[in-house]
């Protein structure tokens, strides 16, 4: 099988590269296409030829697509069309990767894959667009919705919490937002077995397991000898951030169950991924 990974240099791709090296995987990042300029992907589609192309690559600066929403569209939303086009054009199956943050996350239920989306950020509405643009002109997709993503080949939220613990004297963490942990490698693997069983459909996949962002940085801090440092709850509106986020932006793993397929608990995935950090350091 021959599979374009579009992002490949991400913190997601770079994982996608390594957990998937029994098929023939072609990476790419913007320097070889940019999802804005349509022929160069389709020249790119054209050139590789792919059985499935995963489009991991997006803009996901949430604050920074609320200051630049031209932007964000223009990739996370006329990005993906542009891909599905070249994909339609040269019989490709598209997997793209979604976010739970086409949610509202006003609610207390995990959603579900079929829920309705009503994003309340730009982040959320330009990839809310995105998977609508890719259901619209390409009938062979699946896309998998995720959350939280954390991993060593990027900026993630452990790293961030990891680096202000060397340097403060205390921490303080939304405590009313509510989602799922999901470790780069274990999501990897999740998109090669569904890929592998020819998923077609709206799939949610996260680690197993739900926190607040205060849960998540106690237990980094616990895990990693800062037990100690004082860590302070706060709520969305005291961190002030620009984006509104959803309150609970929890997925439901039923369609991902459906497909024989599970993740682990997000603190064993967080294990892991500290384990991976420390034996790349220096």
């Amino acid at each position: 099988m021959r599979v374009l990974v579009l992002g490949a240099r991400g913190m997601l791709g770079t994982d996608i590269l390594k957990e998937w090296q029994d098929d023939d995987l072609f990476p790419a990042g913007s320097a070889e296409a940019d999802l804005r300029e349509p022929r160069q992907i389709e020249s790119l589609v054209q050139r590789v030829r792919p059985d499935w192309i995963v489009l991991s690559a997006a803009y996901t600066d949430v604050d920074g697509c609320e200051r630049n929403p031209e932007l964000a569209f223009a990739v996370n939303a006329t990005g993906v069309e542009n891909v599905a086009r070249a994909a339609k054009a040269a019989n490709a199956k598209v997997f793209l990767l979604s976010t739970d943050y086409v949610f509202a996350g006003q609610g207390t239920r995990p959603y579900e894959a079929n829920d309705a989306v009503a994003p309340i950020n730009v982040y959320g509405a330009s990839k809310a667009a995105g998977e609508e643009a890719l259901r619209a002109i390409h009938p062979a997709w699946c896309i998998g919705r995720t959350s939280w993503l954390f991993g060593v080949h990027g900026p993630s939220f452990p790293g961030k919490i990891l680096a202000a613990a060397k340097s403060r004297r205390e921490l303080s963490v939304v405590d009313d937002q509510t989602g799922s942990p999901t470790y780069t490698r274990d999501l990897a693997v999740a998109i090669r077995g569904l890929i592998r069983k020819d998923a077609r459909g709206i799939l949610h996949i996260t680690n197993e397991g739900t926190c607040t962002w205060f849960d998540f940085a106690r237990e980094i801090l616990i895990r990693s000898g800062f037990g100690n440092l004082p860590i302070r709850p706060i709520s969305t509106d005291q961190s002030a951030r620009p984006a509104r986020r959803p309150n609970y932006s929890v997925l439901s793993p039923a369609s991902l169950h459906s497909f024989g397929l599970r993740t682990r608990p997000w603190p064993d995935a967080l294990e892991s991924f500290l384990k991976e950090q420390s034996a790349a350091l220096p």
